[in-house]
């Protein structure tokens, strides 16, 4: 190969690589003002074949871009971690001083389908086998 197009070549992979991260960093924030701006509940949330959406009632969550999510109800918060793997279409939540039903949301969550304001996502607990279908909606 030439070195000149040797030289072309190594600026358009440069190019592109520095236009997919672009695009990726802009995914990301675009990702993280959707799920900071507002709050959010259950609407549904099944344990294997149990319907618990019910547990859930009443319960607002906010997530802030500091990576801290606060789960209220009836004026008592409980306080979490989350994070995003935006490549893997995960959320890893963690409410680790947590009673149920919110320890319940302990989990890498896959995010099969999502809106600007919902959100449906799965998991398997790989301690109890336990399959999770979450369901959560923006106010």
């Amino acid at each position: 190969m030439k070195p000149r197009c040797l030289i072309v070549l190594l600026i358009f992979v440069t190019l592109f690589s520095s236009c997919k991260k672009l695009i990726q960093q802009q995914e990301e924030k675009a990702a993280l003002s959707i799920i900071t701006n507002g709050s959010w509940y259950v609407q549904f949330y099944q344990q294997n074949d149990s319907d618990i959406t019910a547990s859930f009632s009443g319960y607002l969550f906010k997530f802030d871009a500091d990576g801290i999510v606060t789960g209220t109800k009836d004026s008592v918060a409980v306080k979490g971690t989350w994070s995003t793997n935006i490549a893997a279409r995960a959320v890893i939540a963690n409410f680790p001083t947590a009673a149920a039903p919110v320890k319940y949301l302990n989990e890498t969550w896959k995010i099969t389908d999502s809106y600007t304001d919902s959100v449906v996502a799965n998991s398997i607990d790989s301690i109890t086998n336990t399959s999770n279908i979450l369901h959560l909606h923006k106010l």
